[in-house]
């Protein structure tokens, strides 16, 4: 009797378990800007954006804490931020109306994607629930400086020639010749 009782119990513990798995696997490359999302209907790779230079975006496994259909961020000048999915404070995934930068990190820390797409996901993770993984280093971002080349002289700190307007009759250059 005693075994019978303990064998019902562990198979309803592991039915809760089961029912308590998400269906829907968010996964997050930082170093490629791409999301990939399986669901049990379907598989999606996105490009995102996430944090630039400067701010960072969360490593690690997470679970959904917040969905809102319309979140305006109170600490970014009450930028809107469509279809936000939280998962770690104040760290969420979401729409942006900046689509020309995905595929390259460019927010505060928060996971941007094109505004269909995040609708798609916050629509699979409400009714399915989604275990968030986040991996990667970010590429480096911001503008990159080309370094002088070694044949080129130094530019001096004051004008060589005078930046007053030369409005003279027009000469040729034999006029100049010393001689």
């Amino acid at each position: 009797m005693r075994f019978g009782i303990k064998a019902c119990a562990l198979v309803l513990c592991l039915m809760g378990a089961a029912r308590a798995e998400a269906k829907v696997a968010v996964e997050i490359d930082l170093s490629t800007q791409t999301m990939h999302v399986r669901s049990r209907n379907a598989t999606y790779a996105w490009p995102i954006s996430t944090a630039r230079s400067g701010y960072a975006t969360p490593r690690g496994r997470y679970r959904p804490t917040l969905l809102k259909r319309m979140h305006y961020s109170r600490k970014y000048h009450m930028s809107p931020m469509p279809h936000s999915i939280f998962f770690n404070g104040g760290y969420a995934i979401h729409g942006t109306y900046e689509t020309g930068v995905l595929g390259r990190p460019a927010s505060h820390g928060c996971v941007r994607l094109a505004p269909s797409h995040a609708a798609r996901l916050y629509e699979m993770v409400a009714a399915e629930g989604a275990l968030i993984t986040i991996v990667g280093v970010p590429p480096r971002s911001g503008m990159r400086r080309k370094a002088p080349r070694q044949s080129q002289a130094p530019t001096p700190s004051w004008p060589r020639y005078p930046t007053v307007p030369f409005y003279g009759p027009a000469r040729s250059f034999s006029d100049f010749d010393d001689d």
